[in-house]
């Protein structure tokens, strides 16, 4: 099994810790200074240019930035920096679906969610439950608190861990929105020298629920929707 996270960090724009979560107690608050030290010693002092993963004296640090909030994990192990990079990114997911925006004043306003989501996200230092759609069941905001539940969701073991079992509205649609955006290249004549369409099948009902395999096959997009609004394909259309 590849090695585990020792700790997350979550840092503003000048490398100041704003929540922490330890889950192996091998790392301390100390490596968030290190981390950002190391990063802006190298190209230049831009940590925007700068790889996502930094080796400093037998520590590993993955990281990714969202708007002015650095997120990074260090480990003393030898972990699957890819693994815990998609994991990052998860986390910026579910920190958007509970508070609109991922920044650093929506961290500080709800920080007591935040620490129950890292908790439940990761545990000793393992990727577990991701799926903001599941984790909303029993991780409430002030606005949708309920009382705790005698057990784990079912969705949290089944099959479809995208969505709950039992969804019913009273009426079945589905909504469909194409979203297209184009951008042309021109000289200075005005003629076109390339074009690109960039677009998104939106639907209001994360592309894991997409049949792979049927798509391979005979090119039939068949899917299970999770509950809510979500991409289920982009495309791009090039003209040079």
């Amino acid at each position: 099994m590849a090695g585990a996270a020792s700790a997350l960090f979550l840092l503003d724009i000048k490398g100041r810790v704003l929540i922490w979560r330890d889950y192996r107690g091998d790392v301390s608050a100390v490596q968030a200074e290190r981390f950002f030290t190391k990063l802006i010693e190298k190209e230049g002092g831009d940590p925007q240019s700068q790889d996502p993963v930094v080796y400093d004296n037998g520590v590993s640090y993955m990281f990714i930035q969202h708007n002015n909030v650095y997120l990074m994990t260090a480990s003393r192990q030898n972990c699957n920096a890819a693994s815990l990079l998609l994991f990052l990114h998860r986390v910026v997911d579910v920190f958007k679906h509970y508070f609109e925006e991922l920044e650093e004043e929506s961290l500080r306003d709800n920080f007591v969610v935040v620490y129950e989501l890292l908790d439940e996200m990761m545990d000793f230092g393992f990727p577990q439950y991701t799926e903001a759609k599941i984790l909303s069941e029993f991780i409430k905001t002030d606005a949708y608190r309920m009382e705790v539940a005698q057990r784990p969701p079912m969705a949290v073991t089944n099959a479809v861990s995208w969505r709950s079992e039992g969804i019913r509205y009273k009426k079945n649609e589905v909504f469909l929105d194409v979203v297209e955006s184009v951008n042309i290249l021109v000289n200075s004549n005005g003629q076109i020298i390339r074009s690109d369409v960039v677009g998104a099948l939106k639907m209001r009902t994360y592309l894991r629920c997409v049949r792979l395999a049927r798509f391979e096959n005979d090119r039939t997009i068949s899917f299970i929707p999770p509950d809510g609004s979500f991409d289920l394909m982009t495309y791009r259309l090039s003209t040079q």
